[in-house]
């Protein structure tokens, strides 16, 4: 019988090293449900308004696109303009920070391409199987 070692335990302050992912840095909104979406809308380079983003994400709510925005503008991956006019025109554009996520998203939607089969055939299979008591 070959005998097992027991793994590690992982470790309380695993997030904790500031080179890789630190809690001050860690830029938790690139996981953020839409923010591919808005990264996606604003790669052209196209300062867009609310009403123009809101076009492509129309069932995402007002109050949520908005939040998303704030965090967007929070992290450095957005800029938003205000211009001084009646009534006042917002304008939302990419950053050089936020447009360095462009490559990135890329290669994701590279990969969920590649593996869409499988994903979809072990969606079905648990869904077949019920979820685990």
């Amino acid at each position: 019988m070959i005998e097992q070692s027991s793994p590690q335990p992982l470790s309380q302050s695993l997030f904790d090293d500031p080179d890789c992912g630190g809690s001050a840095a860690r830029p938790i909104r690139v996981g953020g449900k839409w923010t591919a979406m808005v990264l996606r809308c604003l790669e052209d380079g196209t300062p867009r308004r609310f009403t123009e983003l809101r076009v492509p994400l129309h069932w995402i709510t007002p109050k949520v696109l908005t939040e998303t925005l704030r965090a967007m503008e929070r992290d450095g991956f957005l800029t938003r303009t205000v211009h001084d006019e009646n009534p006042p025109r917002v304008e939302y554009a990419l950053t050089a920070l936020g447009r360095s996520l462009i490559e990135p998203l890329d290669t994701a939607c590279d990969w969920a391409r590649a593996h869409a089969p499988a994903i979809t055939e072990a969606r079905a299979s648990y869904e077949q199987a019920g979820p685990v008591a």
